[in-house]
């Protein structure tokens, strides 16, 4: 079992669900078991839109690790989303990325895992 990742080793793979977005896949439930939660480094380039989505049994935990964007969560409304700043949408929440102004790059946490 893999305690150490260097994600600079790991593949870029496009999103399942999103156009030309990308990610990549650092701790998973098919790694380590459904009571997992699921790791992924998320790349959106600049202008790209990730649509409103919920993910109804996992909270979702993003730290921005570079790029400018803003998300919208339902009952909060737009954050900015910029380096070293940290969101936390609760499970079966409303939420989308647009404007995104410079490439994102985000560490991804869901908890409980999603994938």
């Amino acid at each position: 079992m893999n305690i150490l990742f260097d994600t600079a080793e790991l593949p870029w793979e496009h999103h399942p669900s999103v156009a030309d977005v990308f990610i990549k896949r650092i701790v998973t439930t098919a790694q380590f078991g459904d009571d997992s939660p699921s790791i992924v480094m998320v790349k959106i380039p600049s202008g790209v839109e990730v649509p409103e989505h919920i993910h109804e049994t996992s909270e979702d935990i993003l730290f921005i690790v570079s790029g400018h964007g803003t998300m919208w969560i339902d009952g909060v409304g737009p954050v900015r989303m910029k380096k070293d700043a940290v969101v936390r949408v609760p499970r079966n929440t409303k939420h989308k990325i647009f404007d995104v102004t410079e490439e994102l790059l985000v560490y991804d946490v869901f908890s409980p895992g999603i994938m």
